[in-house]
């Protein structure tokens, strides 16, 4: 009896297997921009972007959220059941790596989330000049932000820059190259360049160095005692030909 009873079960489990498929096939789930799970969107800084969540296979009205981040988006009535869409404009690189995502409202745990992914090339141009007093430490700084990043370099007079020498410093960030120079010298008069290439372009700054003689240095302290010493000298003038104006 036993065994058969076993038997029994065992013919029972594909036909639960069957059914436990079938429940998720036909359960809620949402969708965004028709895609049912996580997803990156790739875009560029252009006016709009619209993200559209559908509640599917539902069986009756679902409360959709939206969420920018940690943050929820206020959402006009109309635009909160069964299909939500929102806009974002203009489309920016402070919204590359913002997180979307569509909950639904009885269930949070059903959601679906957009990464952004906005492209964008570096905003570097111009030049400037930089008239640094000998002995002195100079810093050129670059906004090196883009989306993918590129590759940055430091050239002198359009020769790539060797930074052996220890008076060269470089920092670098994702949106930041900086180039610092401790304790400049006549030699390093020349123009300095910032070049990022971005994809098939190439994006530069320069920066005219120019080292100026070192201003010379007086001891304060002696010229305070010699300047005490004419004070105290024009006052004892003073007072010493005052003095013989009344006795005549």
């Amino acid at each position: 009896m036993v065994q058969r009873s076993s038997l029994t079960s065992l013919y029972k489990l594909p036909g639960l297997a069957v059914c436990f498929l079938a429940c998720v096939a036909t359960g809620l789930e949402l969708s965004v921009n028709n895609h049912t799970a996580d997803f990156s969107l790739s875009t560029h800084r252009v006016p709009a972007v619209t993200l559209s969540c559908l509640a599917q296979n539902r069986s009756q009205a679902e409360e959709l959220l939206w969420f920018r981040g940690d943050g929820q988006v206020e959402l006009k009535d109309g635009n909160k059941v069964n299909v939500s869409n929102i806009c974002v404009s203009p489309v920016s690189e402070d919204d590359n790596g913002v997180t979307f995502t569509c909950r639904l409202a009885r269930d949070k745990s059903v959601q679906v989330s957009v990464l952004l992914d906005v492209q964008f090339p570096p905003q570097l141009a111009g030049e400037e000049s930089l008239h640094i007093e000998e002995g002195k430490d100079v810093t050129m700084s670059c906004n090196a932000k883009s989306n993918p990043q590129g590759q940055t370099a430091w050239y002198k007079n359009n020769t790539l820059l060797s930074l052996q020498q220890s008076r060269y410093q470089l920092y670098q960030t994702s949106e930041l190259f900086q180039l610092s120079i401790q304790k400049v010298q006549k030699a390093d008069n020349g123009t300095y360049s910032c070049v990022l290439k971005y994809s098939e372009t190439q994006a530069r700054k320069d920066f005219h160095l120019i080292v100026e003689d070192k201003n010379p240095v007086f001891p304060t302290e002696a010229v305070i005692a010699a300047v005490v010493v004419v004070t105290l000298t024009v006052l004892f003038a003073i007072v010493a030909r005052k003095d013989k104006v009344f006795k005549v």
